[in-house]
């Protein structure tokens, strides 16, 4: 493949002396469980987002669950959730015993818009997960101010916007409590699970260490029927290592971003991402829209060039949520979505002939296929 998808290889192989120091020092310390490294990471993370704490847990849904079960949501209450995104932030509602209602996203922006989110508030409405999705953060101020007149939570999925901002302050800062991953695919991503919670609430976080840790303050005393879901000490130190990294790395997604943007304007009938003037992008993936999507992912892979579809099967759609009901026209835009969408390769290592061939093959499609 000339132009893989992702090159996890490529972006890891950047820190590998780092990664032996951390692997060294890991094995030194004796400590493997929530020792130095993740404190550490918590602190800096946490500085990162904007936030008074954070928690290093197993994965990005069990982020979600956490922040979900921390705020006492369970059976009988309703969580607004995008239709269009992974369903993993579905499958963390349904974990809980909750209800998700999904709300079809704004088309341009692929996020909730506000208005429509309020139209599905009911009295058994507990919270909102508004997720940043490809990178772009959702209206986080509307939907907190919405949130606060409604008297429920707001929390951010961050899974996918590592350093994005909206309105000056950085994603994952905007609700009551908050979830991200740190799988390897992520701007920032570790070399295996990961996931951590953000918040400046005190109460929520010493409950979301307690809840991750088998619902236990201290060894051998359980306070609740907890779960092991902590962020592993090695992963943590090489979390440590690719945050400093993080902001560099993203830069060089927007350049590669601008480098699309401005030579793919107006070649057939591509719809290219848009960023509001609030926003600050982070590309975790860059994503056109087609009605000849699957041509153009067959002529790009026969050039040697890798895409994926992000989600070819929204989440209403899928087997795993048949029981709630919905059927095919239920979300129109989340479908149409699911029809036309392509993320093209974007990540910090690609090189700029990497980049050319993308845009050159594209051309080169739509100018034989009309």
């Amino acid at each position: 493949m000339k132009v893989p998808f992702l090159d996890l290889k490529a972006i890891n192989l950047r820190y590998e002396e780092e990664f032996r120091r951390v692997l060294e020092r890991t094995l030194q310390s004796g400590w493997f469980i929530l020792g130095e490294q993740v404190r550490q990471f918590e602190e800096e993370y946490a500085r990162f987002s904007g936030t008074k704490y954070c928690a290093g847990v197993g994965s990005g849904l069990d982020a979600l669950i956490l922040a979900l079960r921390a705020l006492d949501i369970g059976r009988g209450d309703e969580v607004i959730v995008p239709a269009n995104t992974y369903i993993a932030t579905w499958m963390a509602v349904t974990a809980v015993g909750a209800v998700p209602v999904p709300v079809d996203p704004d088309p341009l922006t692929y996020n909730l818009k506000p208005e429509d989110v309020a139209g599905r508030i009911t009295r058994r409405t507990k919270a909102v997960i508004a997720v940043n999705l490809y990178g772009l953060p959702a209206p986080l101020a509307e939907l907190s101010e919405l949130c606060k007149q409604r008297n429920i939570y707001l929390i951010e999925d961050n899974a996918q916007a590592h350093g994005a901002k909206y309105r000056g302050k950085p994603t994952g800062s905007w609700g009551i409590i908050n979830a991200t991953s740190f799988y390897p695919g992520k701007n920032l991503g570790a070399l295996g699970d990961g996931g951590a919670v953000t918040t400046d609430s005190k109460e929520l976080i010493e409950r979301v260490r307690i809840l991750r840790n088998y619902g236990s303050p201290e060894k051998y005393i359980h306070r609740e029927v907890g779960m092991n879901s902590r962020l592993d000490e090695l992963q943590a130190g090489f979390l440590l290592v690719k945050l400093k990294h993080l902001e560099d790395d993203n830069m060089r997604r927007q350049q590669i971003a601008r480098v699309y943007l401005e030579e793919l304007e107006g070649i057939g009938d591509l719809v290219l991402p848009v960023t509001p003037s609030d926003s600050v992008h982070v590309y975790h993936q860059f994503v056109v829209r087609t009605c000849k999507r699957d041509e153009l992912r067959g002529f790009l892979h026969e050039h040697g060039i890798g895409t994926l579809i992000h989600y070819p099967v929204p989440p209403h759609l899928q087997e795993a949520y048949r029981f709630l009901g919905y059927r095919k026209g239920d979300f129109p835009v989340t479908e149409e979505i699911a029809e036309t969408v392509l993320s093209l390769p974007i990540y910090p290592c690609m090189e700029e002939w990497q980049v050319e061939l993308v845009i050159d093959t594209i051309k080169k499609f739509f100018r034989t296929r009309g």
